[in-house]
């Protein structure tokens, strides 16, 4: 069983930056793929970035998001900058611990809670 507590969602006007953190419990973290989704209302969860050595994007948040990961702290990030109000959604980390990069929400085997990110026009 892996835990993850996502943080760092707000309210913030188009153009603006976040950054989201999600901590995870575990000993191999390092092992895991990690990966972020989104899910506004009334849509299927989307897949935004995910990561095991390097990071996978959509297309629509290419070049505007970066995901990284700090294994000491069993951590991963999303940088999100240039932000949309399309990008307003909830936002999921999600582990696979495998180690497999996958761009499906039924890829991963924990979910976070998630955080709420609203960007404003």
């Amino acid at each position: 069983q892996v835990q993850l507590v996502e943080s760092g969602g707000g309210l913030v006007q188009a153009g603006g930056s976040l950054r989201l953190s999600c901590a995870a419990s575990g000993r191999t973290f390092s092992t895991y793929a990690m990966g972020w989704f989104r899910q506004a209302p009334g849509k299927e969860r989307d897949f935004v970035a995910a990561i095991r050595w390097s990071g996978s994007y959509a297309d629509s948040v290419k070049g505007r998001f970066t995901i990284s990961r700090d294994n000491a702290k069993n951590t991963v990030y999303l940088q999100m900058n240039s932000l949309k109000p399309e990008d307003t959604a909830l936002y999921y980390c999600a582990v696979d611990p495998r180690g497999r990069v996958g761009t499906r929400a039924l890829d991963y085997a924990y979910w976070g809670q998630g955080t709420q990110v609203t960007v404003s026009s």
